[in-house]
């Protein structure tokens, strides 16, 4: 039965309809509300060193969202994707030999009711230490180019490129993880890959795929912008999974390097790929390569359809659902592939939902 406060409504002509589905889109929207599980807590092992400074700061607060003996960790938050973030958290945890010395550090949009997501990462991890940073849509949100996904082109997706900015300066290194992934092993590995002498990043590359069909052929034909690459051996790696040296990128200007990408793009067509082909037009052959097994991607299909898709050869340390298709969505449907059943076990969703009387 419609709502009552909807009822006047239903004898109004046909150009109203839509006006009608926004309001019961609004009305459910306000009385469903997401109910997630509280997840065990996880300790130390022994041998694992402090992250607290007790001399410096008796609550222990402060320093530690700035121990180097931290593993530092980003993740960006959002209300349609919060399942997925929440999963994230909870298998860094699980598989973490030093998980109480993991600090996250999510990002959001500005808009976003901080007060709610705080509250909602707190209630299932109590003991998790976090801070949220607000992202300023509009810094990005002109620079923005549509893409083949309309999900490719929020504002958020962006983030990544504004971390430097973003999180404290004491913070030098960071992980940082999309929000449709799980790790089954020890974040620590991952976190602690040389960088180098003069490396801003580390990710596992793909020398193997068409690097040429990340861009358009207006941009391989104009020798002023193709020649980017030379004296590079530029090869695709996946934005999803990285280690940054935050003091690095801050001192090399990286963000303005990837904003000047984007204005070109802006200006003339040269790649449809959303937010990973300036992360590849600054950084290709020019990052440390991890091992594959970090980032087993691409488990959401392609970027049209989101077709089930096998795992690549070889040994697994972190799944990645990049593609259309994403585990929570596809298990809600009852129309899993079967690599969702991995995701499952670290979906803290109690209920579908709840409505409020």
């Amino acid at each position: 039965m419609p709502k009552p406060q909807l009822l006047h409504f239903l004898h109004v002509s046909a150009f109203n309809v839509f006006a009608i589905a926004a309001v019961i889109a609004t009305v459910t929207a306000a009385t469903v509300t997401l109910q997630l599980k509280e997840a065990p807590q996880f300790y130390n092992s022994p041998d694992c060193p402090s992250i607290t400074n007790i001399e410096d700061d008796p609550n222990g607060e402060s320093s530690v969202f700035c121990s180097d003996q931290a593993v530092h960790v980003a993740v960006t938050l959002d209300s349609a994707y919060i399942r997925g973030s929440m999963a994230v958290i909870l298998s860094v945890l699980q598989h973490s030999s030093c998980p109480q010395n993991i600090v996250f550090h999510f990002v959001t949009s500005a808009a976003a009711n901080v007060s709610f997501l705080h509250a909602t990462i707190s209630s299932s991890f109590p003991y998790l230490n976090f801070q949220i940073y607000p992202f300023d849509d509009a810094s990005v949100s002109r620079l923005i180019s549509t893409s083949i996904r309309s999900a490719l082109d929020c504002p958020l997706n962006y983030a990544r490129s504004y971390l430097a900015n973003l999180l404290p300066l004491c913070v030098t290194r960071v992980v940082y993880l999309d929000s449709d992934l799980i790790l089954v092993d020890d974040i620590a590995k991952l976190a602690a890959t040389p960088l180098g002498d003069n490396s801003v990043l580390a990710a596992p590359q793909y020398c193997n795929a068409n690097f040429t069909s990340y861009f358009t052929t207006t941009f391989w034909s104009n020798p002023s912008l193709s020649l980017t690459f030379a004296n590079r051996k530029p090869c695709y790696f996946n934005t999803g999974v990285m280690v940054m040296d935050l003091d690095r990128w801050r001192n090399g200007d990286y963000t303005t390097k990837i904003e000047e990408w984007m204005e070109i793009q802006k200006q003339m067509r040269i790649y449809e790929l959303g937010s990973l082909p300036p992360f590849l037009l600054v950084f290709a052959g020019n990052i440390v390569p991890v091992d594959h097994r970090w980032n087993q991607h691409g488990l959401g299909g392609d970027n049209f359809r989101g077709l089930c898709r096998n795992l690549h050869p070889g040994p697994v340390s972190l799944l990645h659902w990049s593609g259309k298709g994403k585990p929570w969505a596809r298990l809600d449907a009852n129309r899993p592939c079967p690599l969702d059943a991995l995701w499952a076990p670290y979906d803290l969703l109690q209920t579908p939902f709840v409505l409020d009387s």
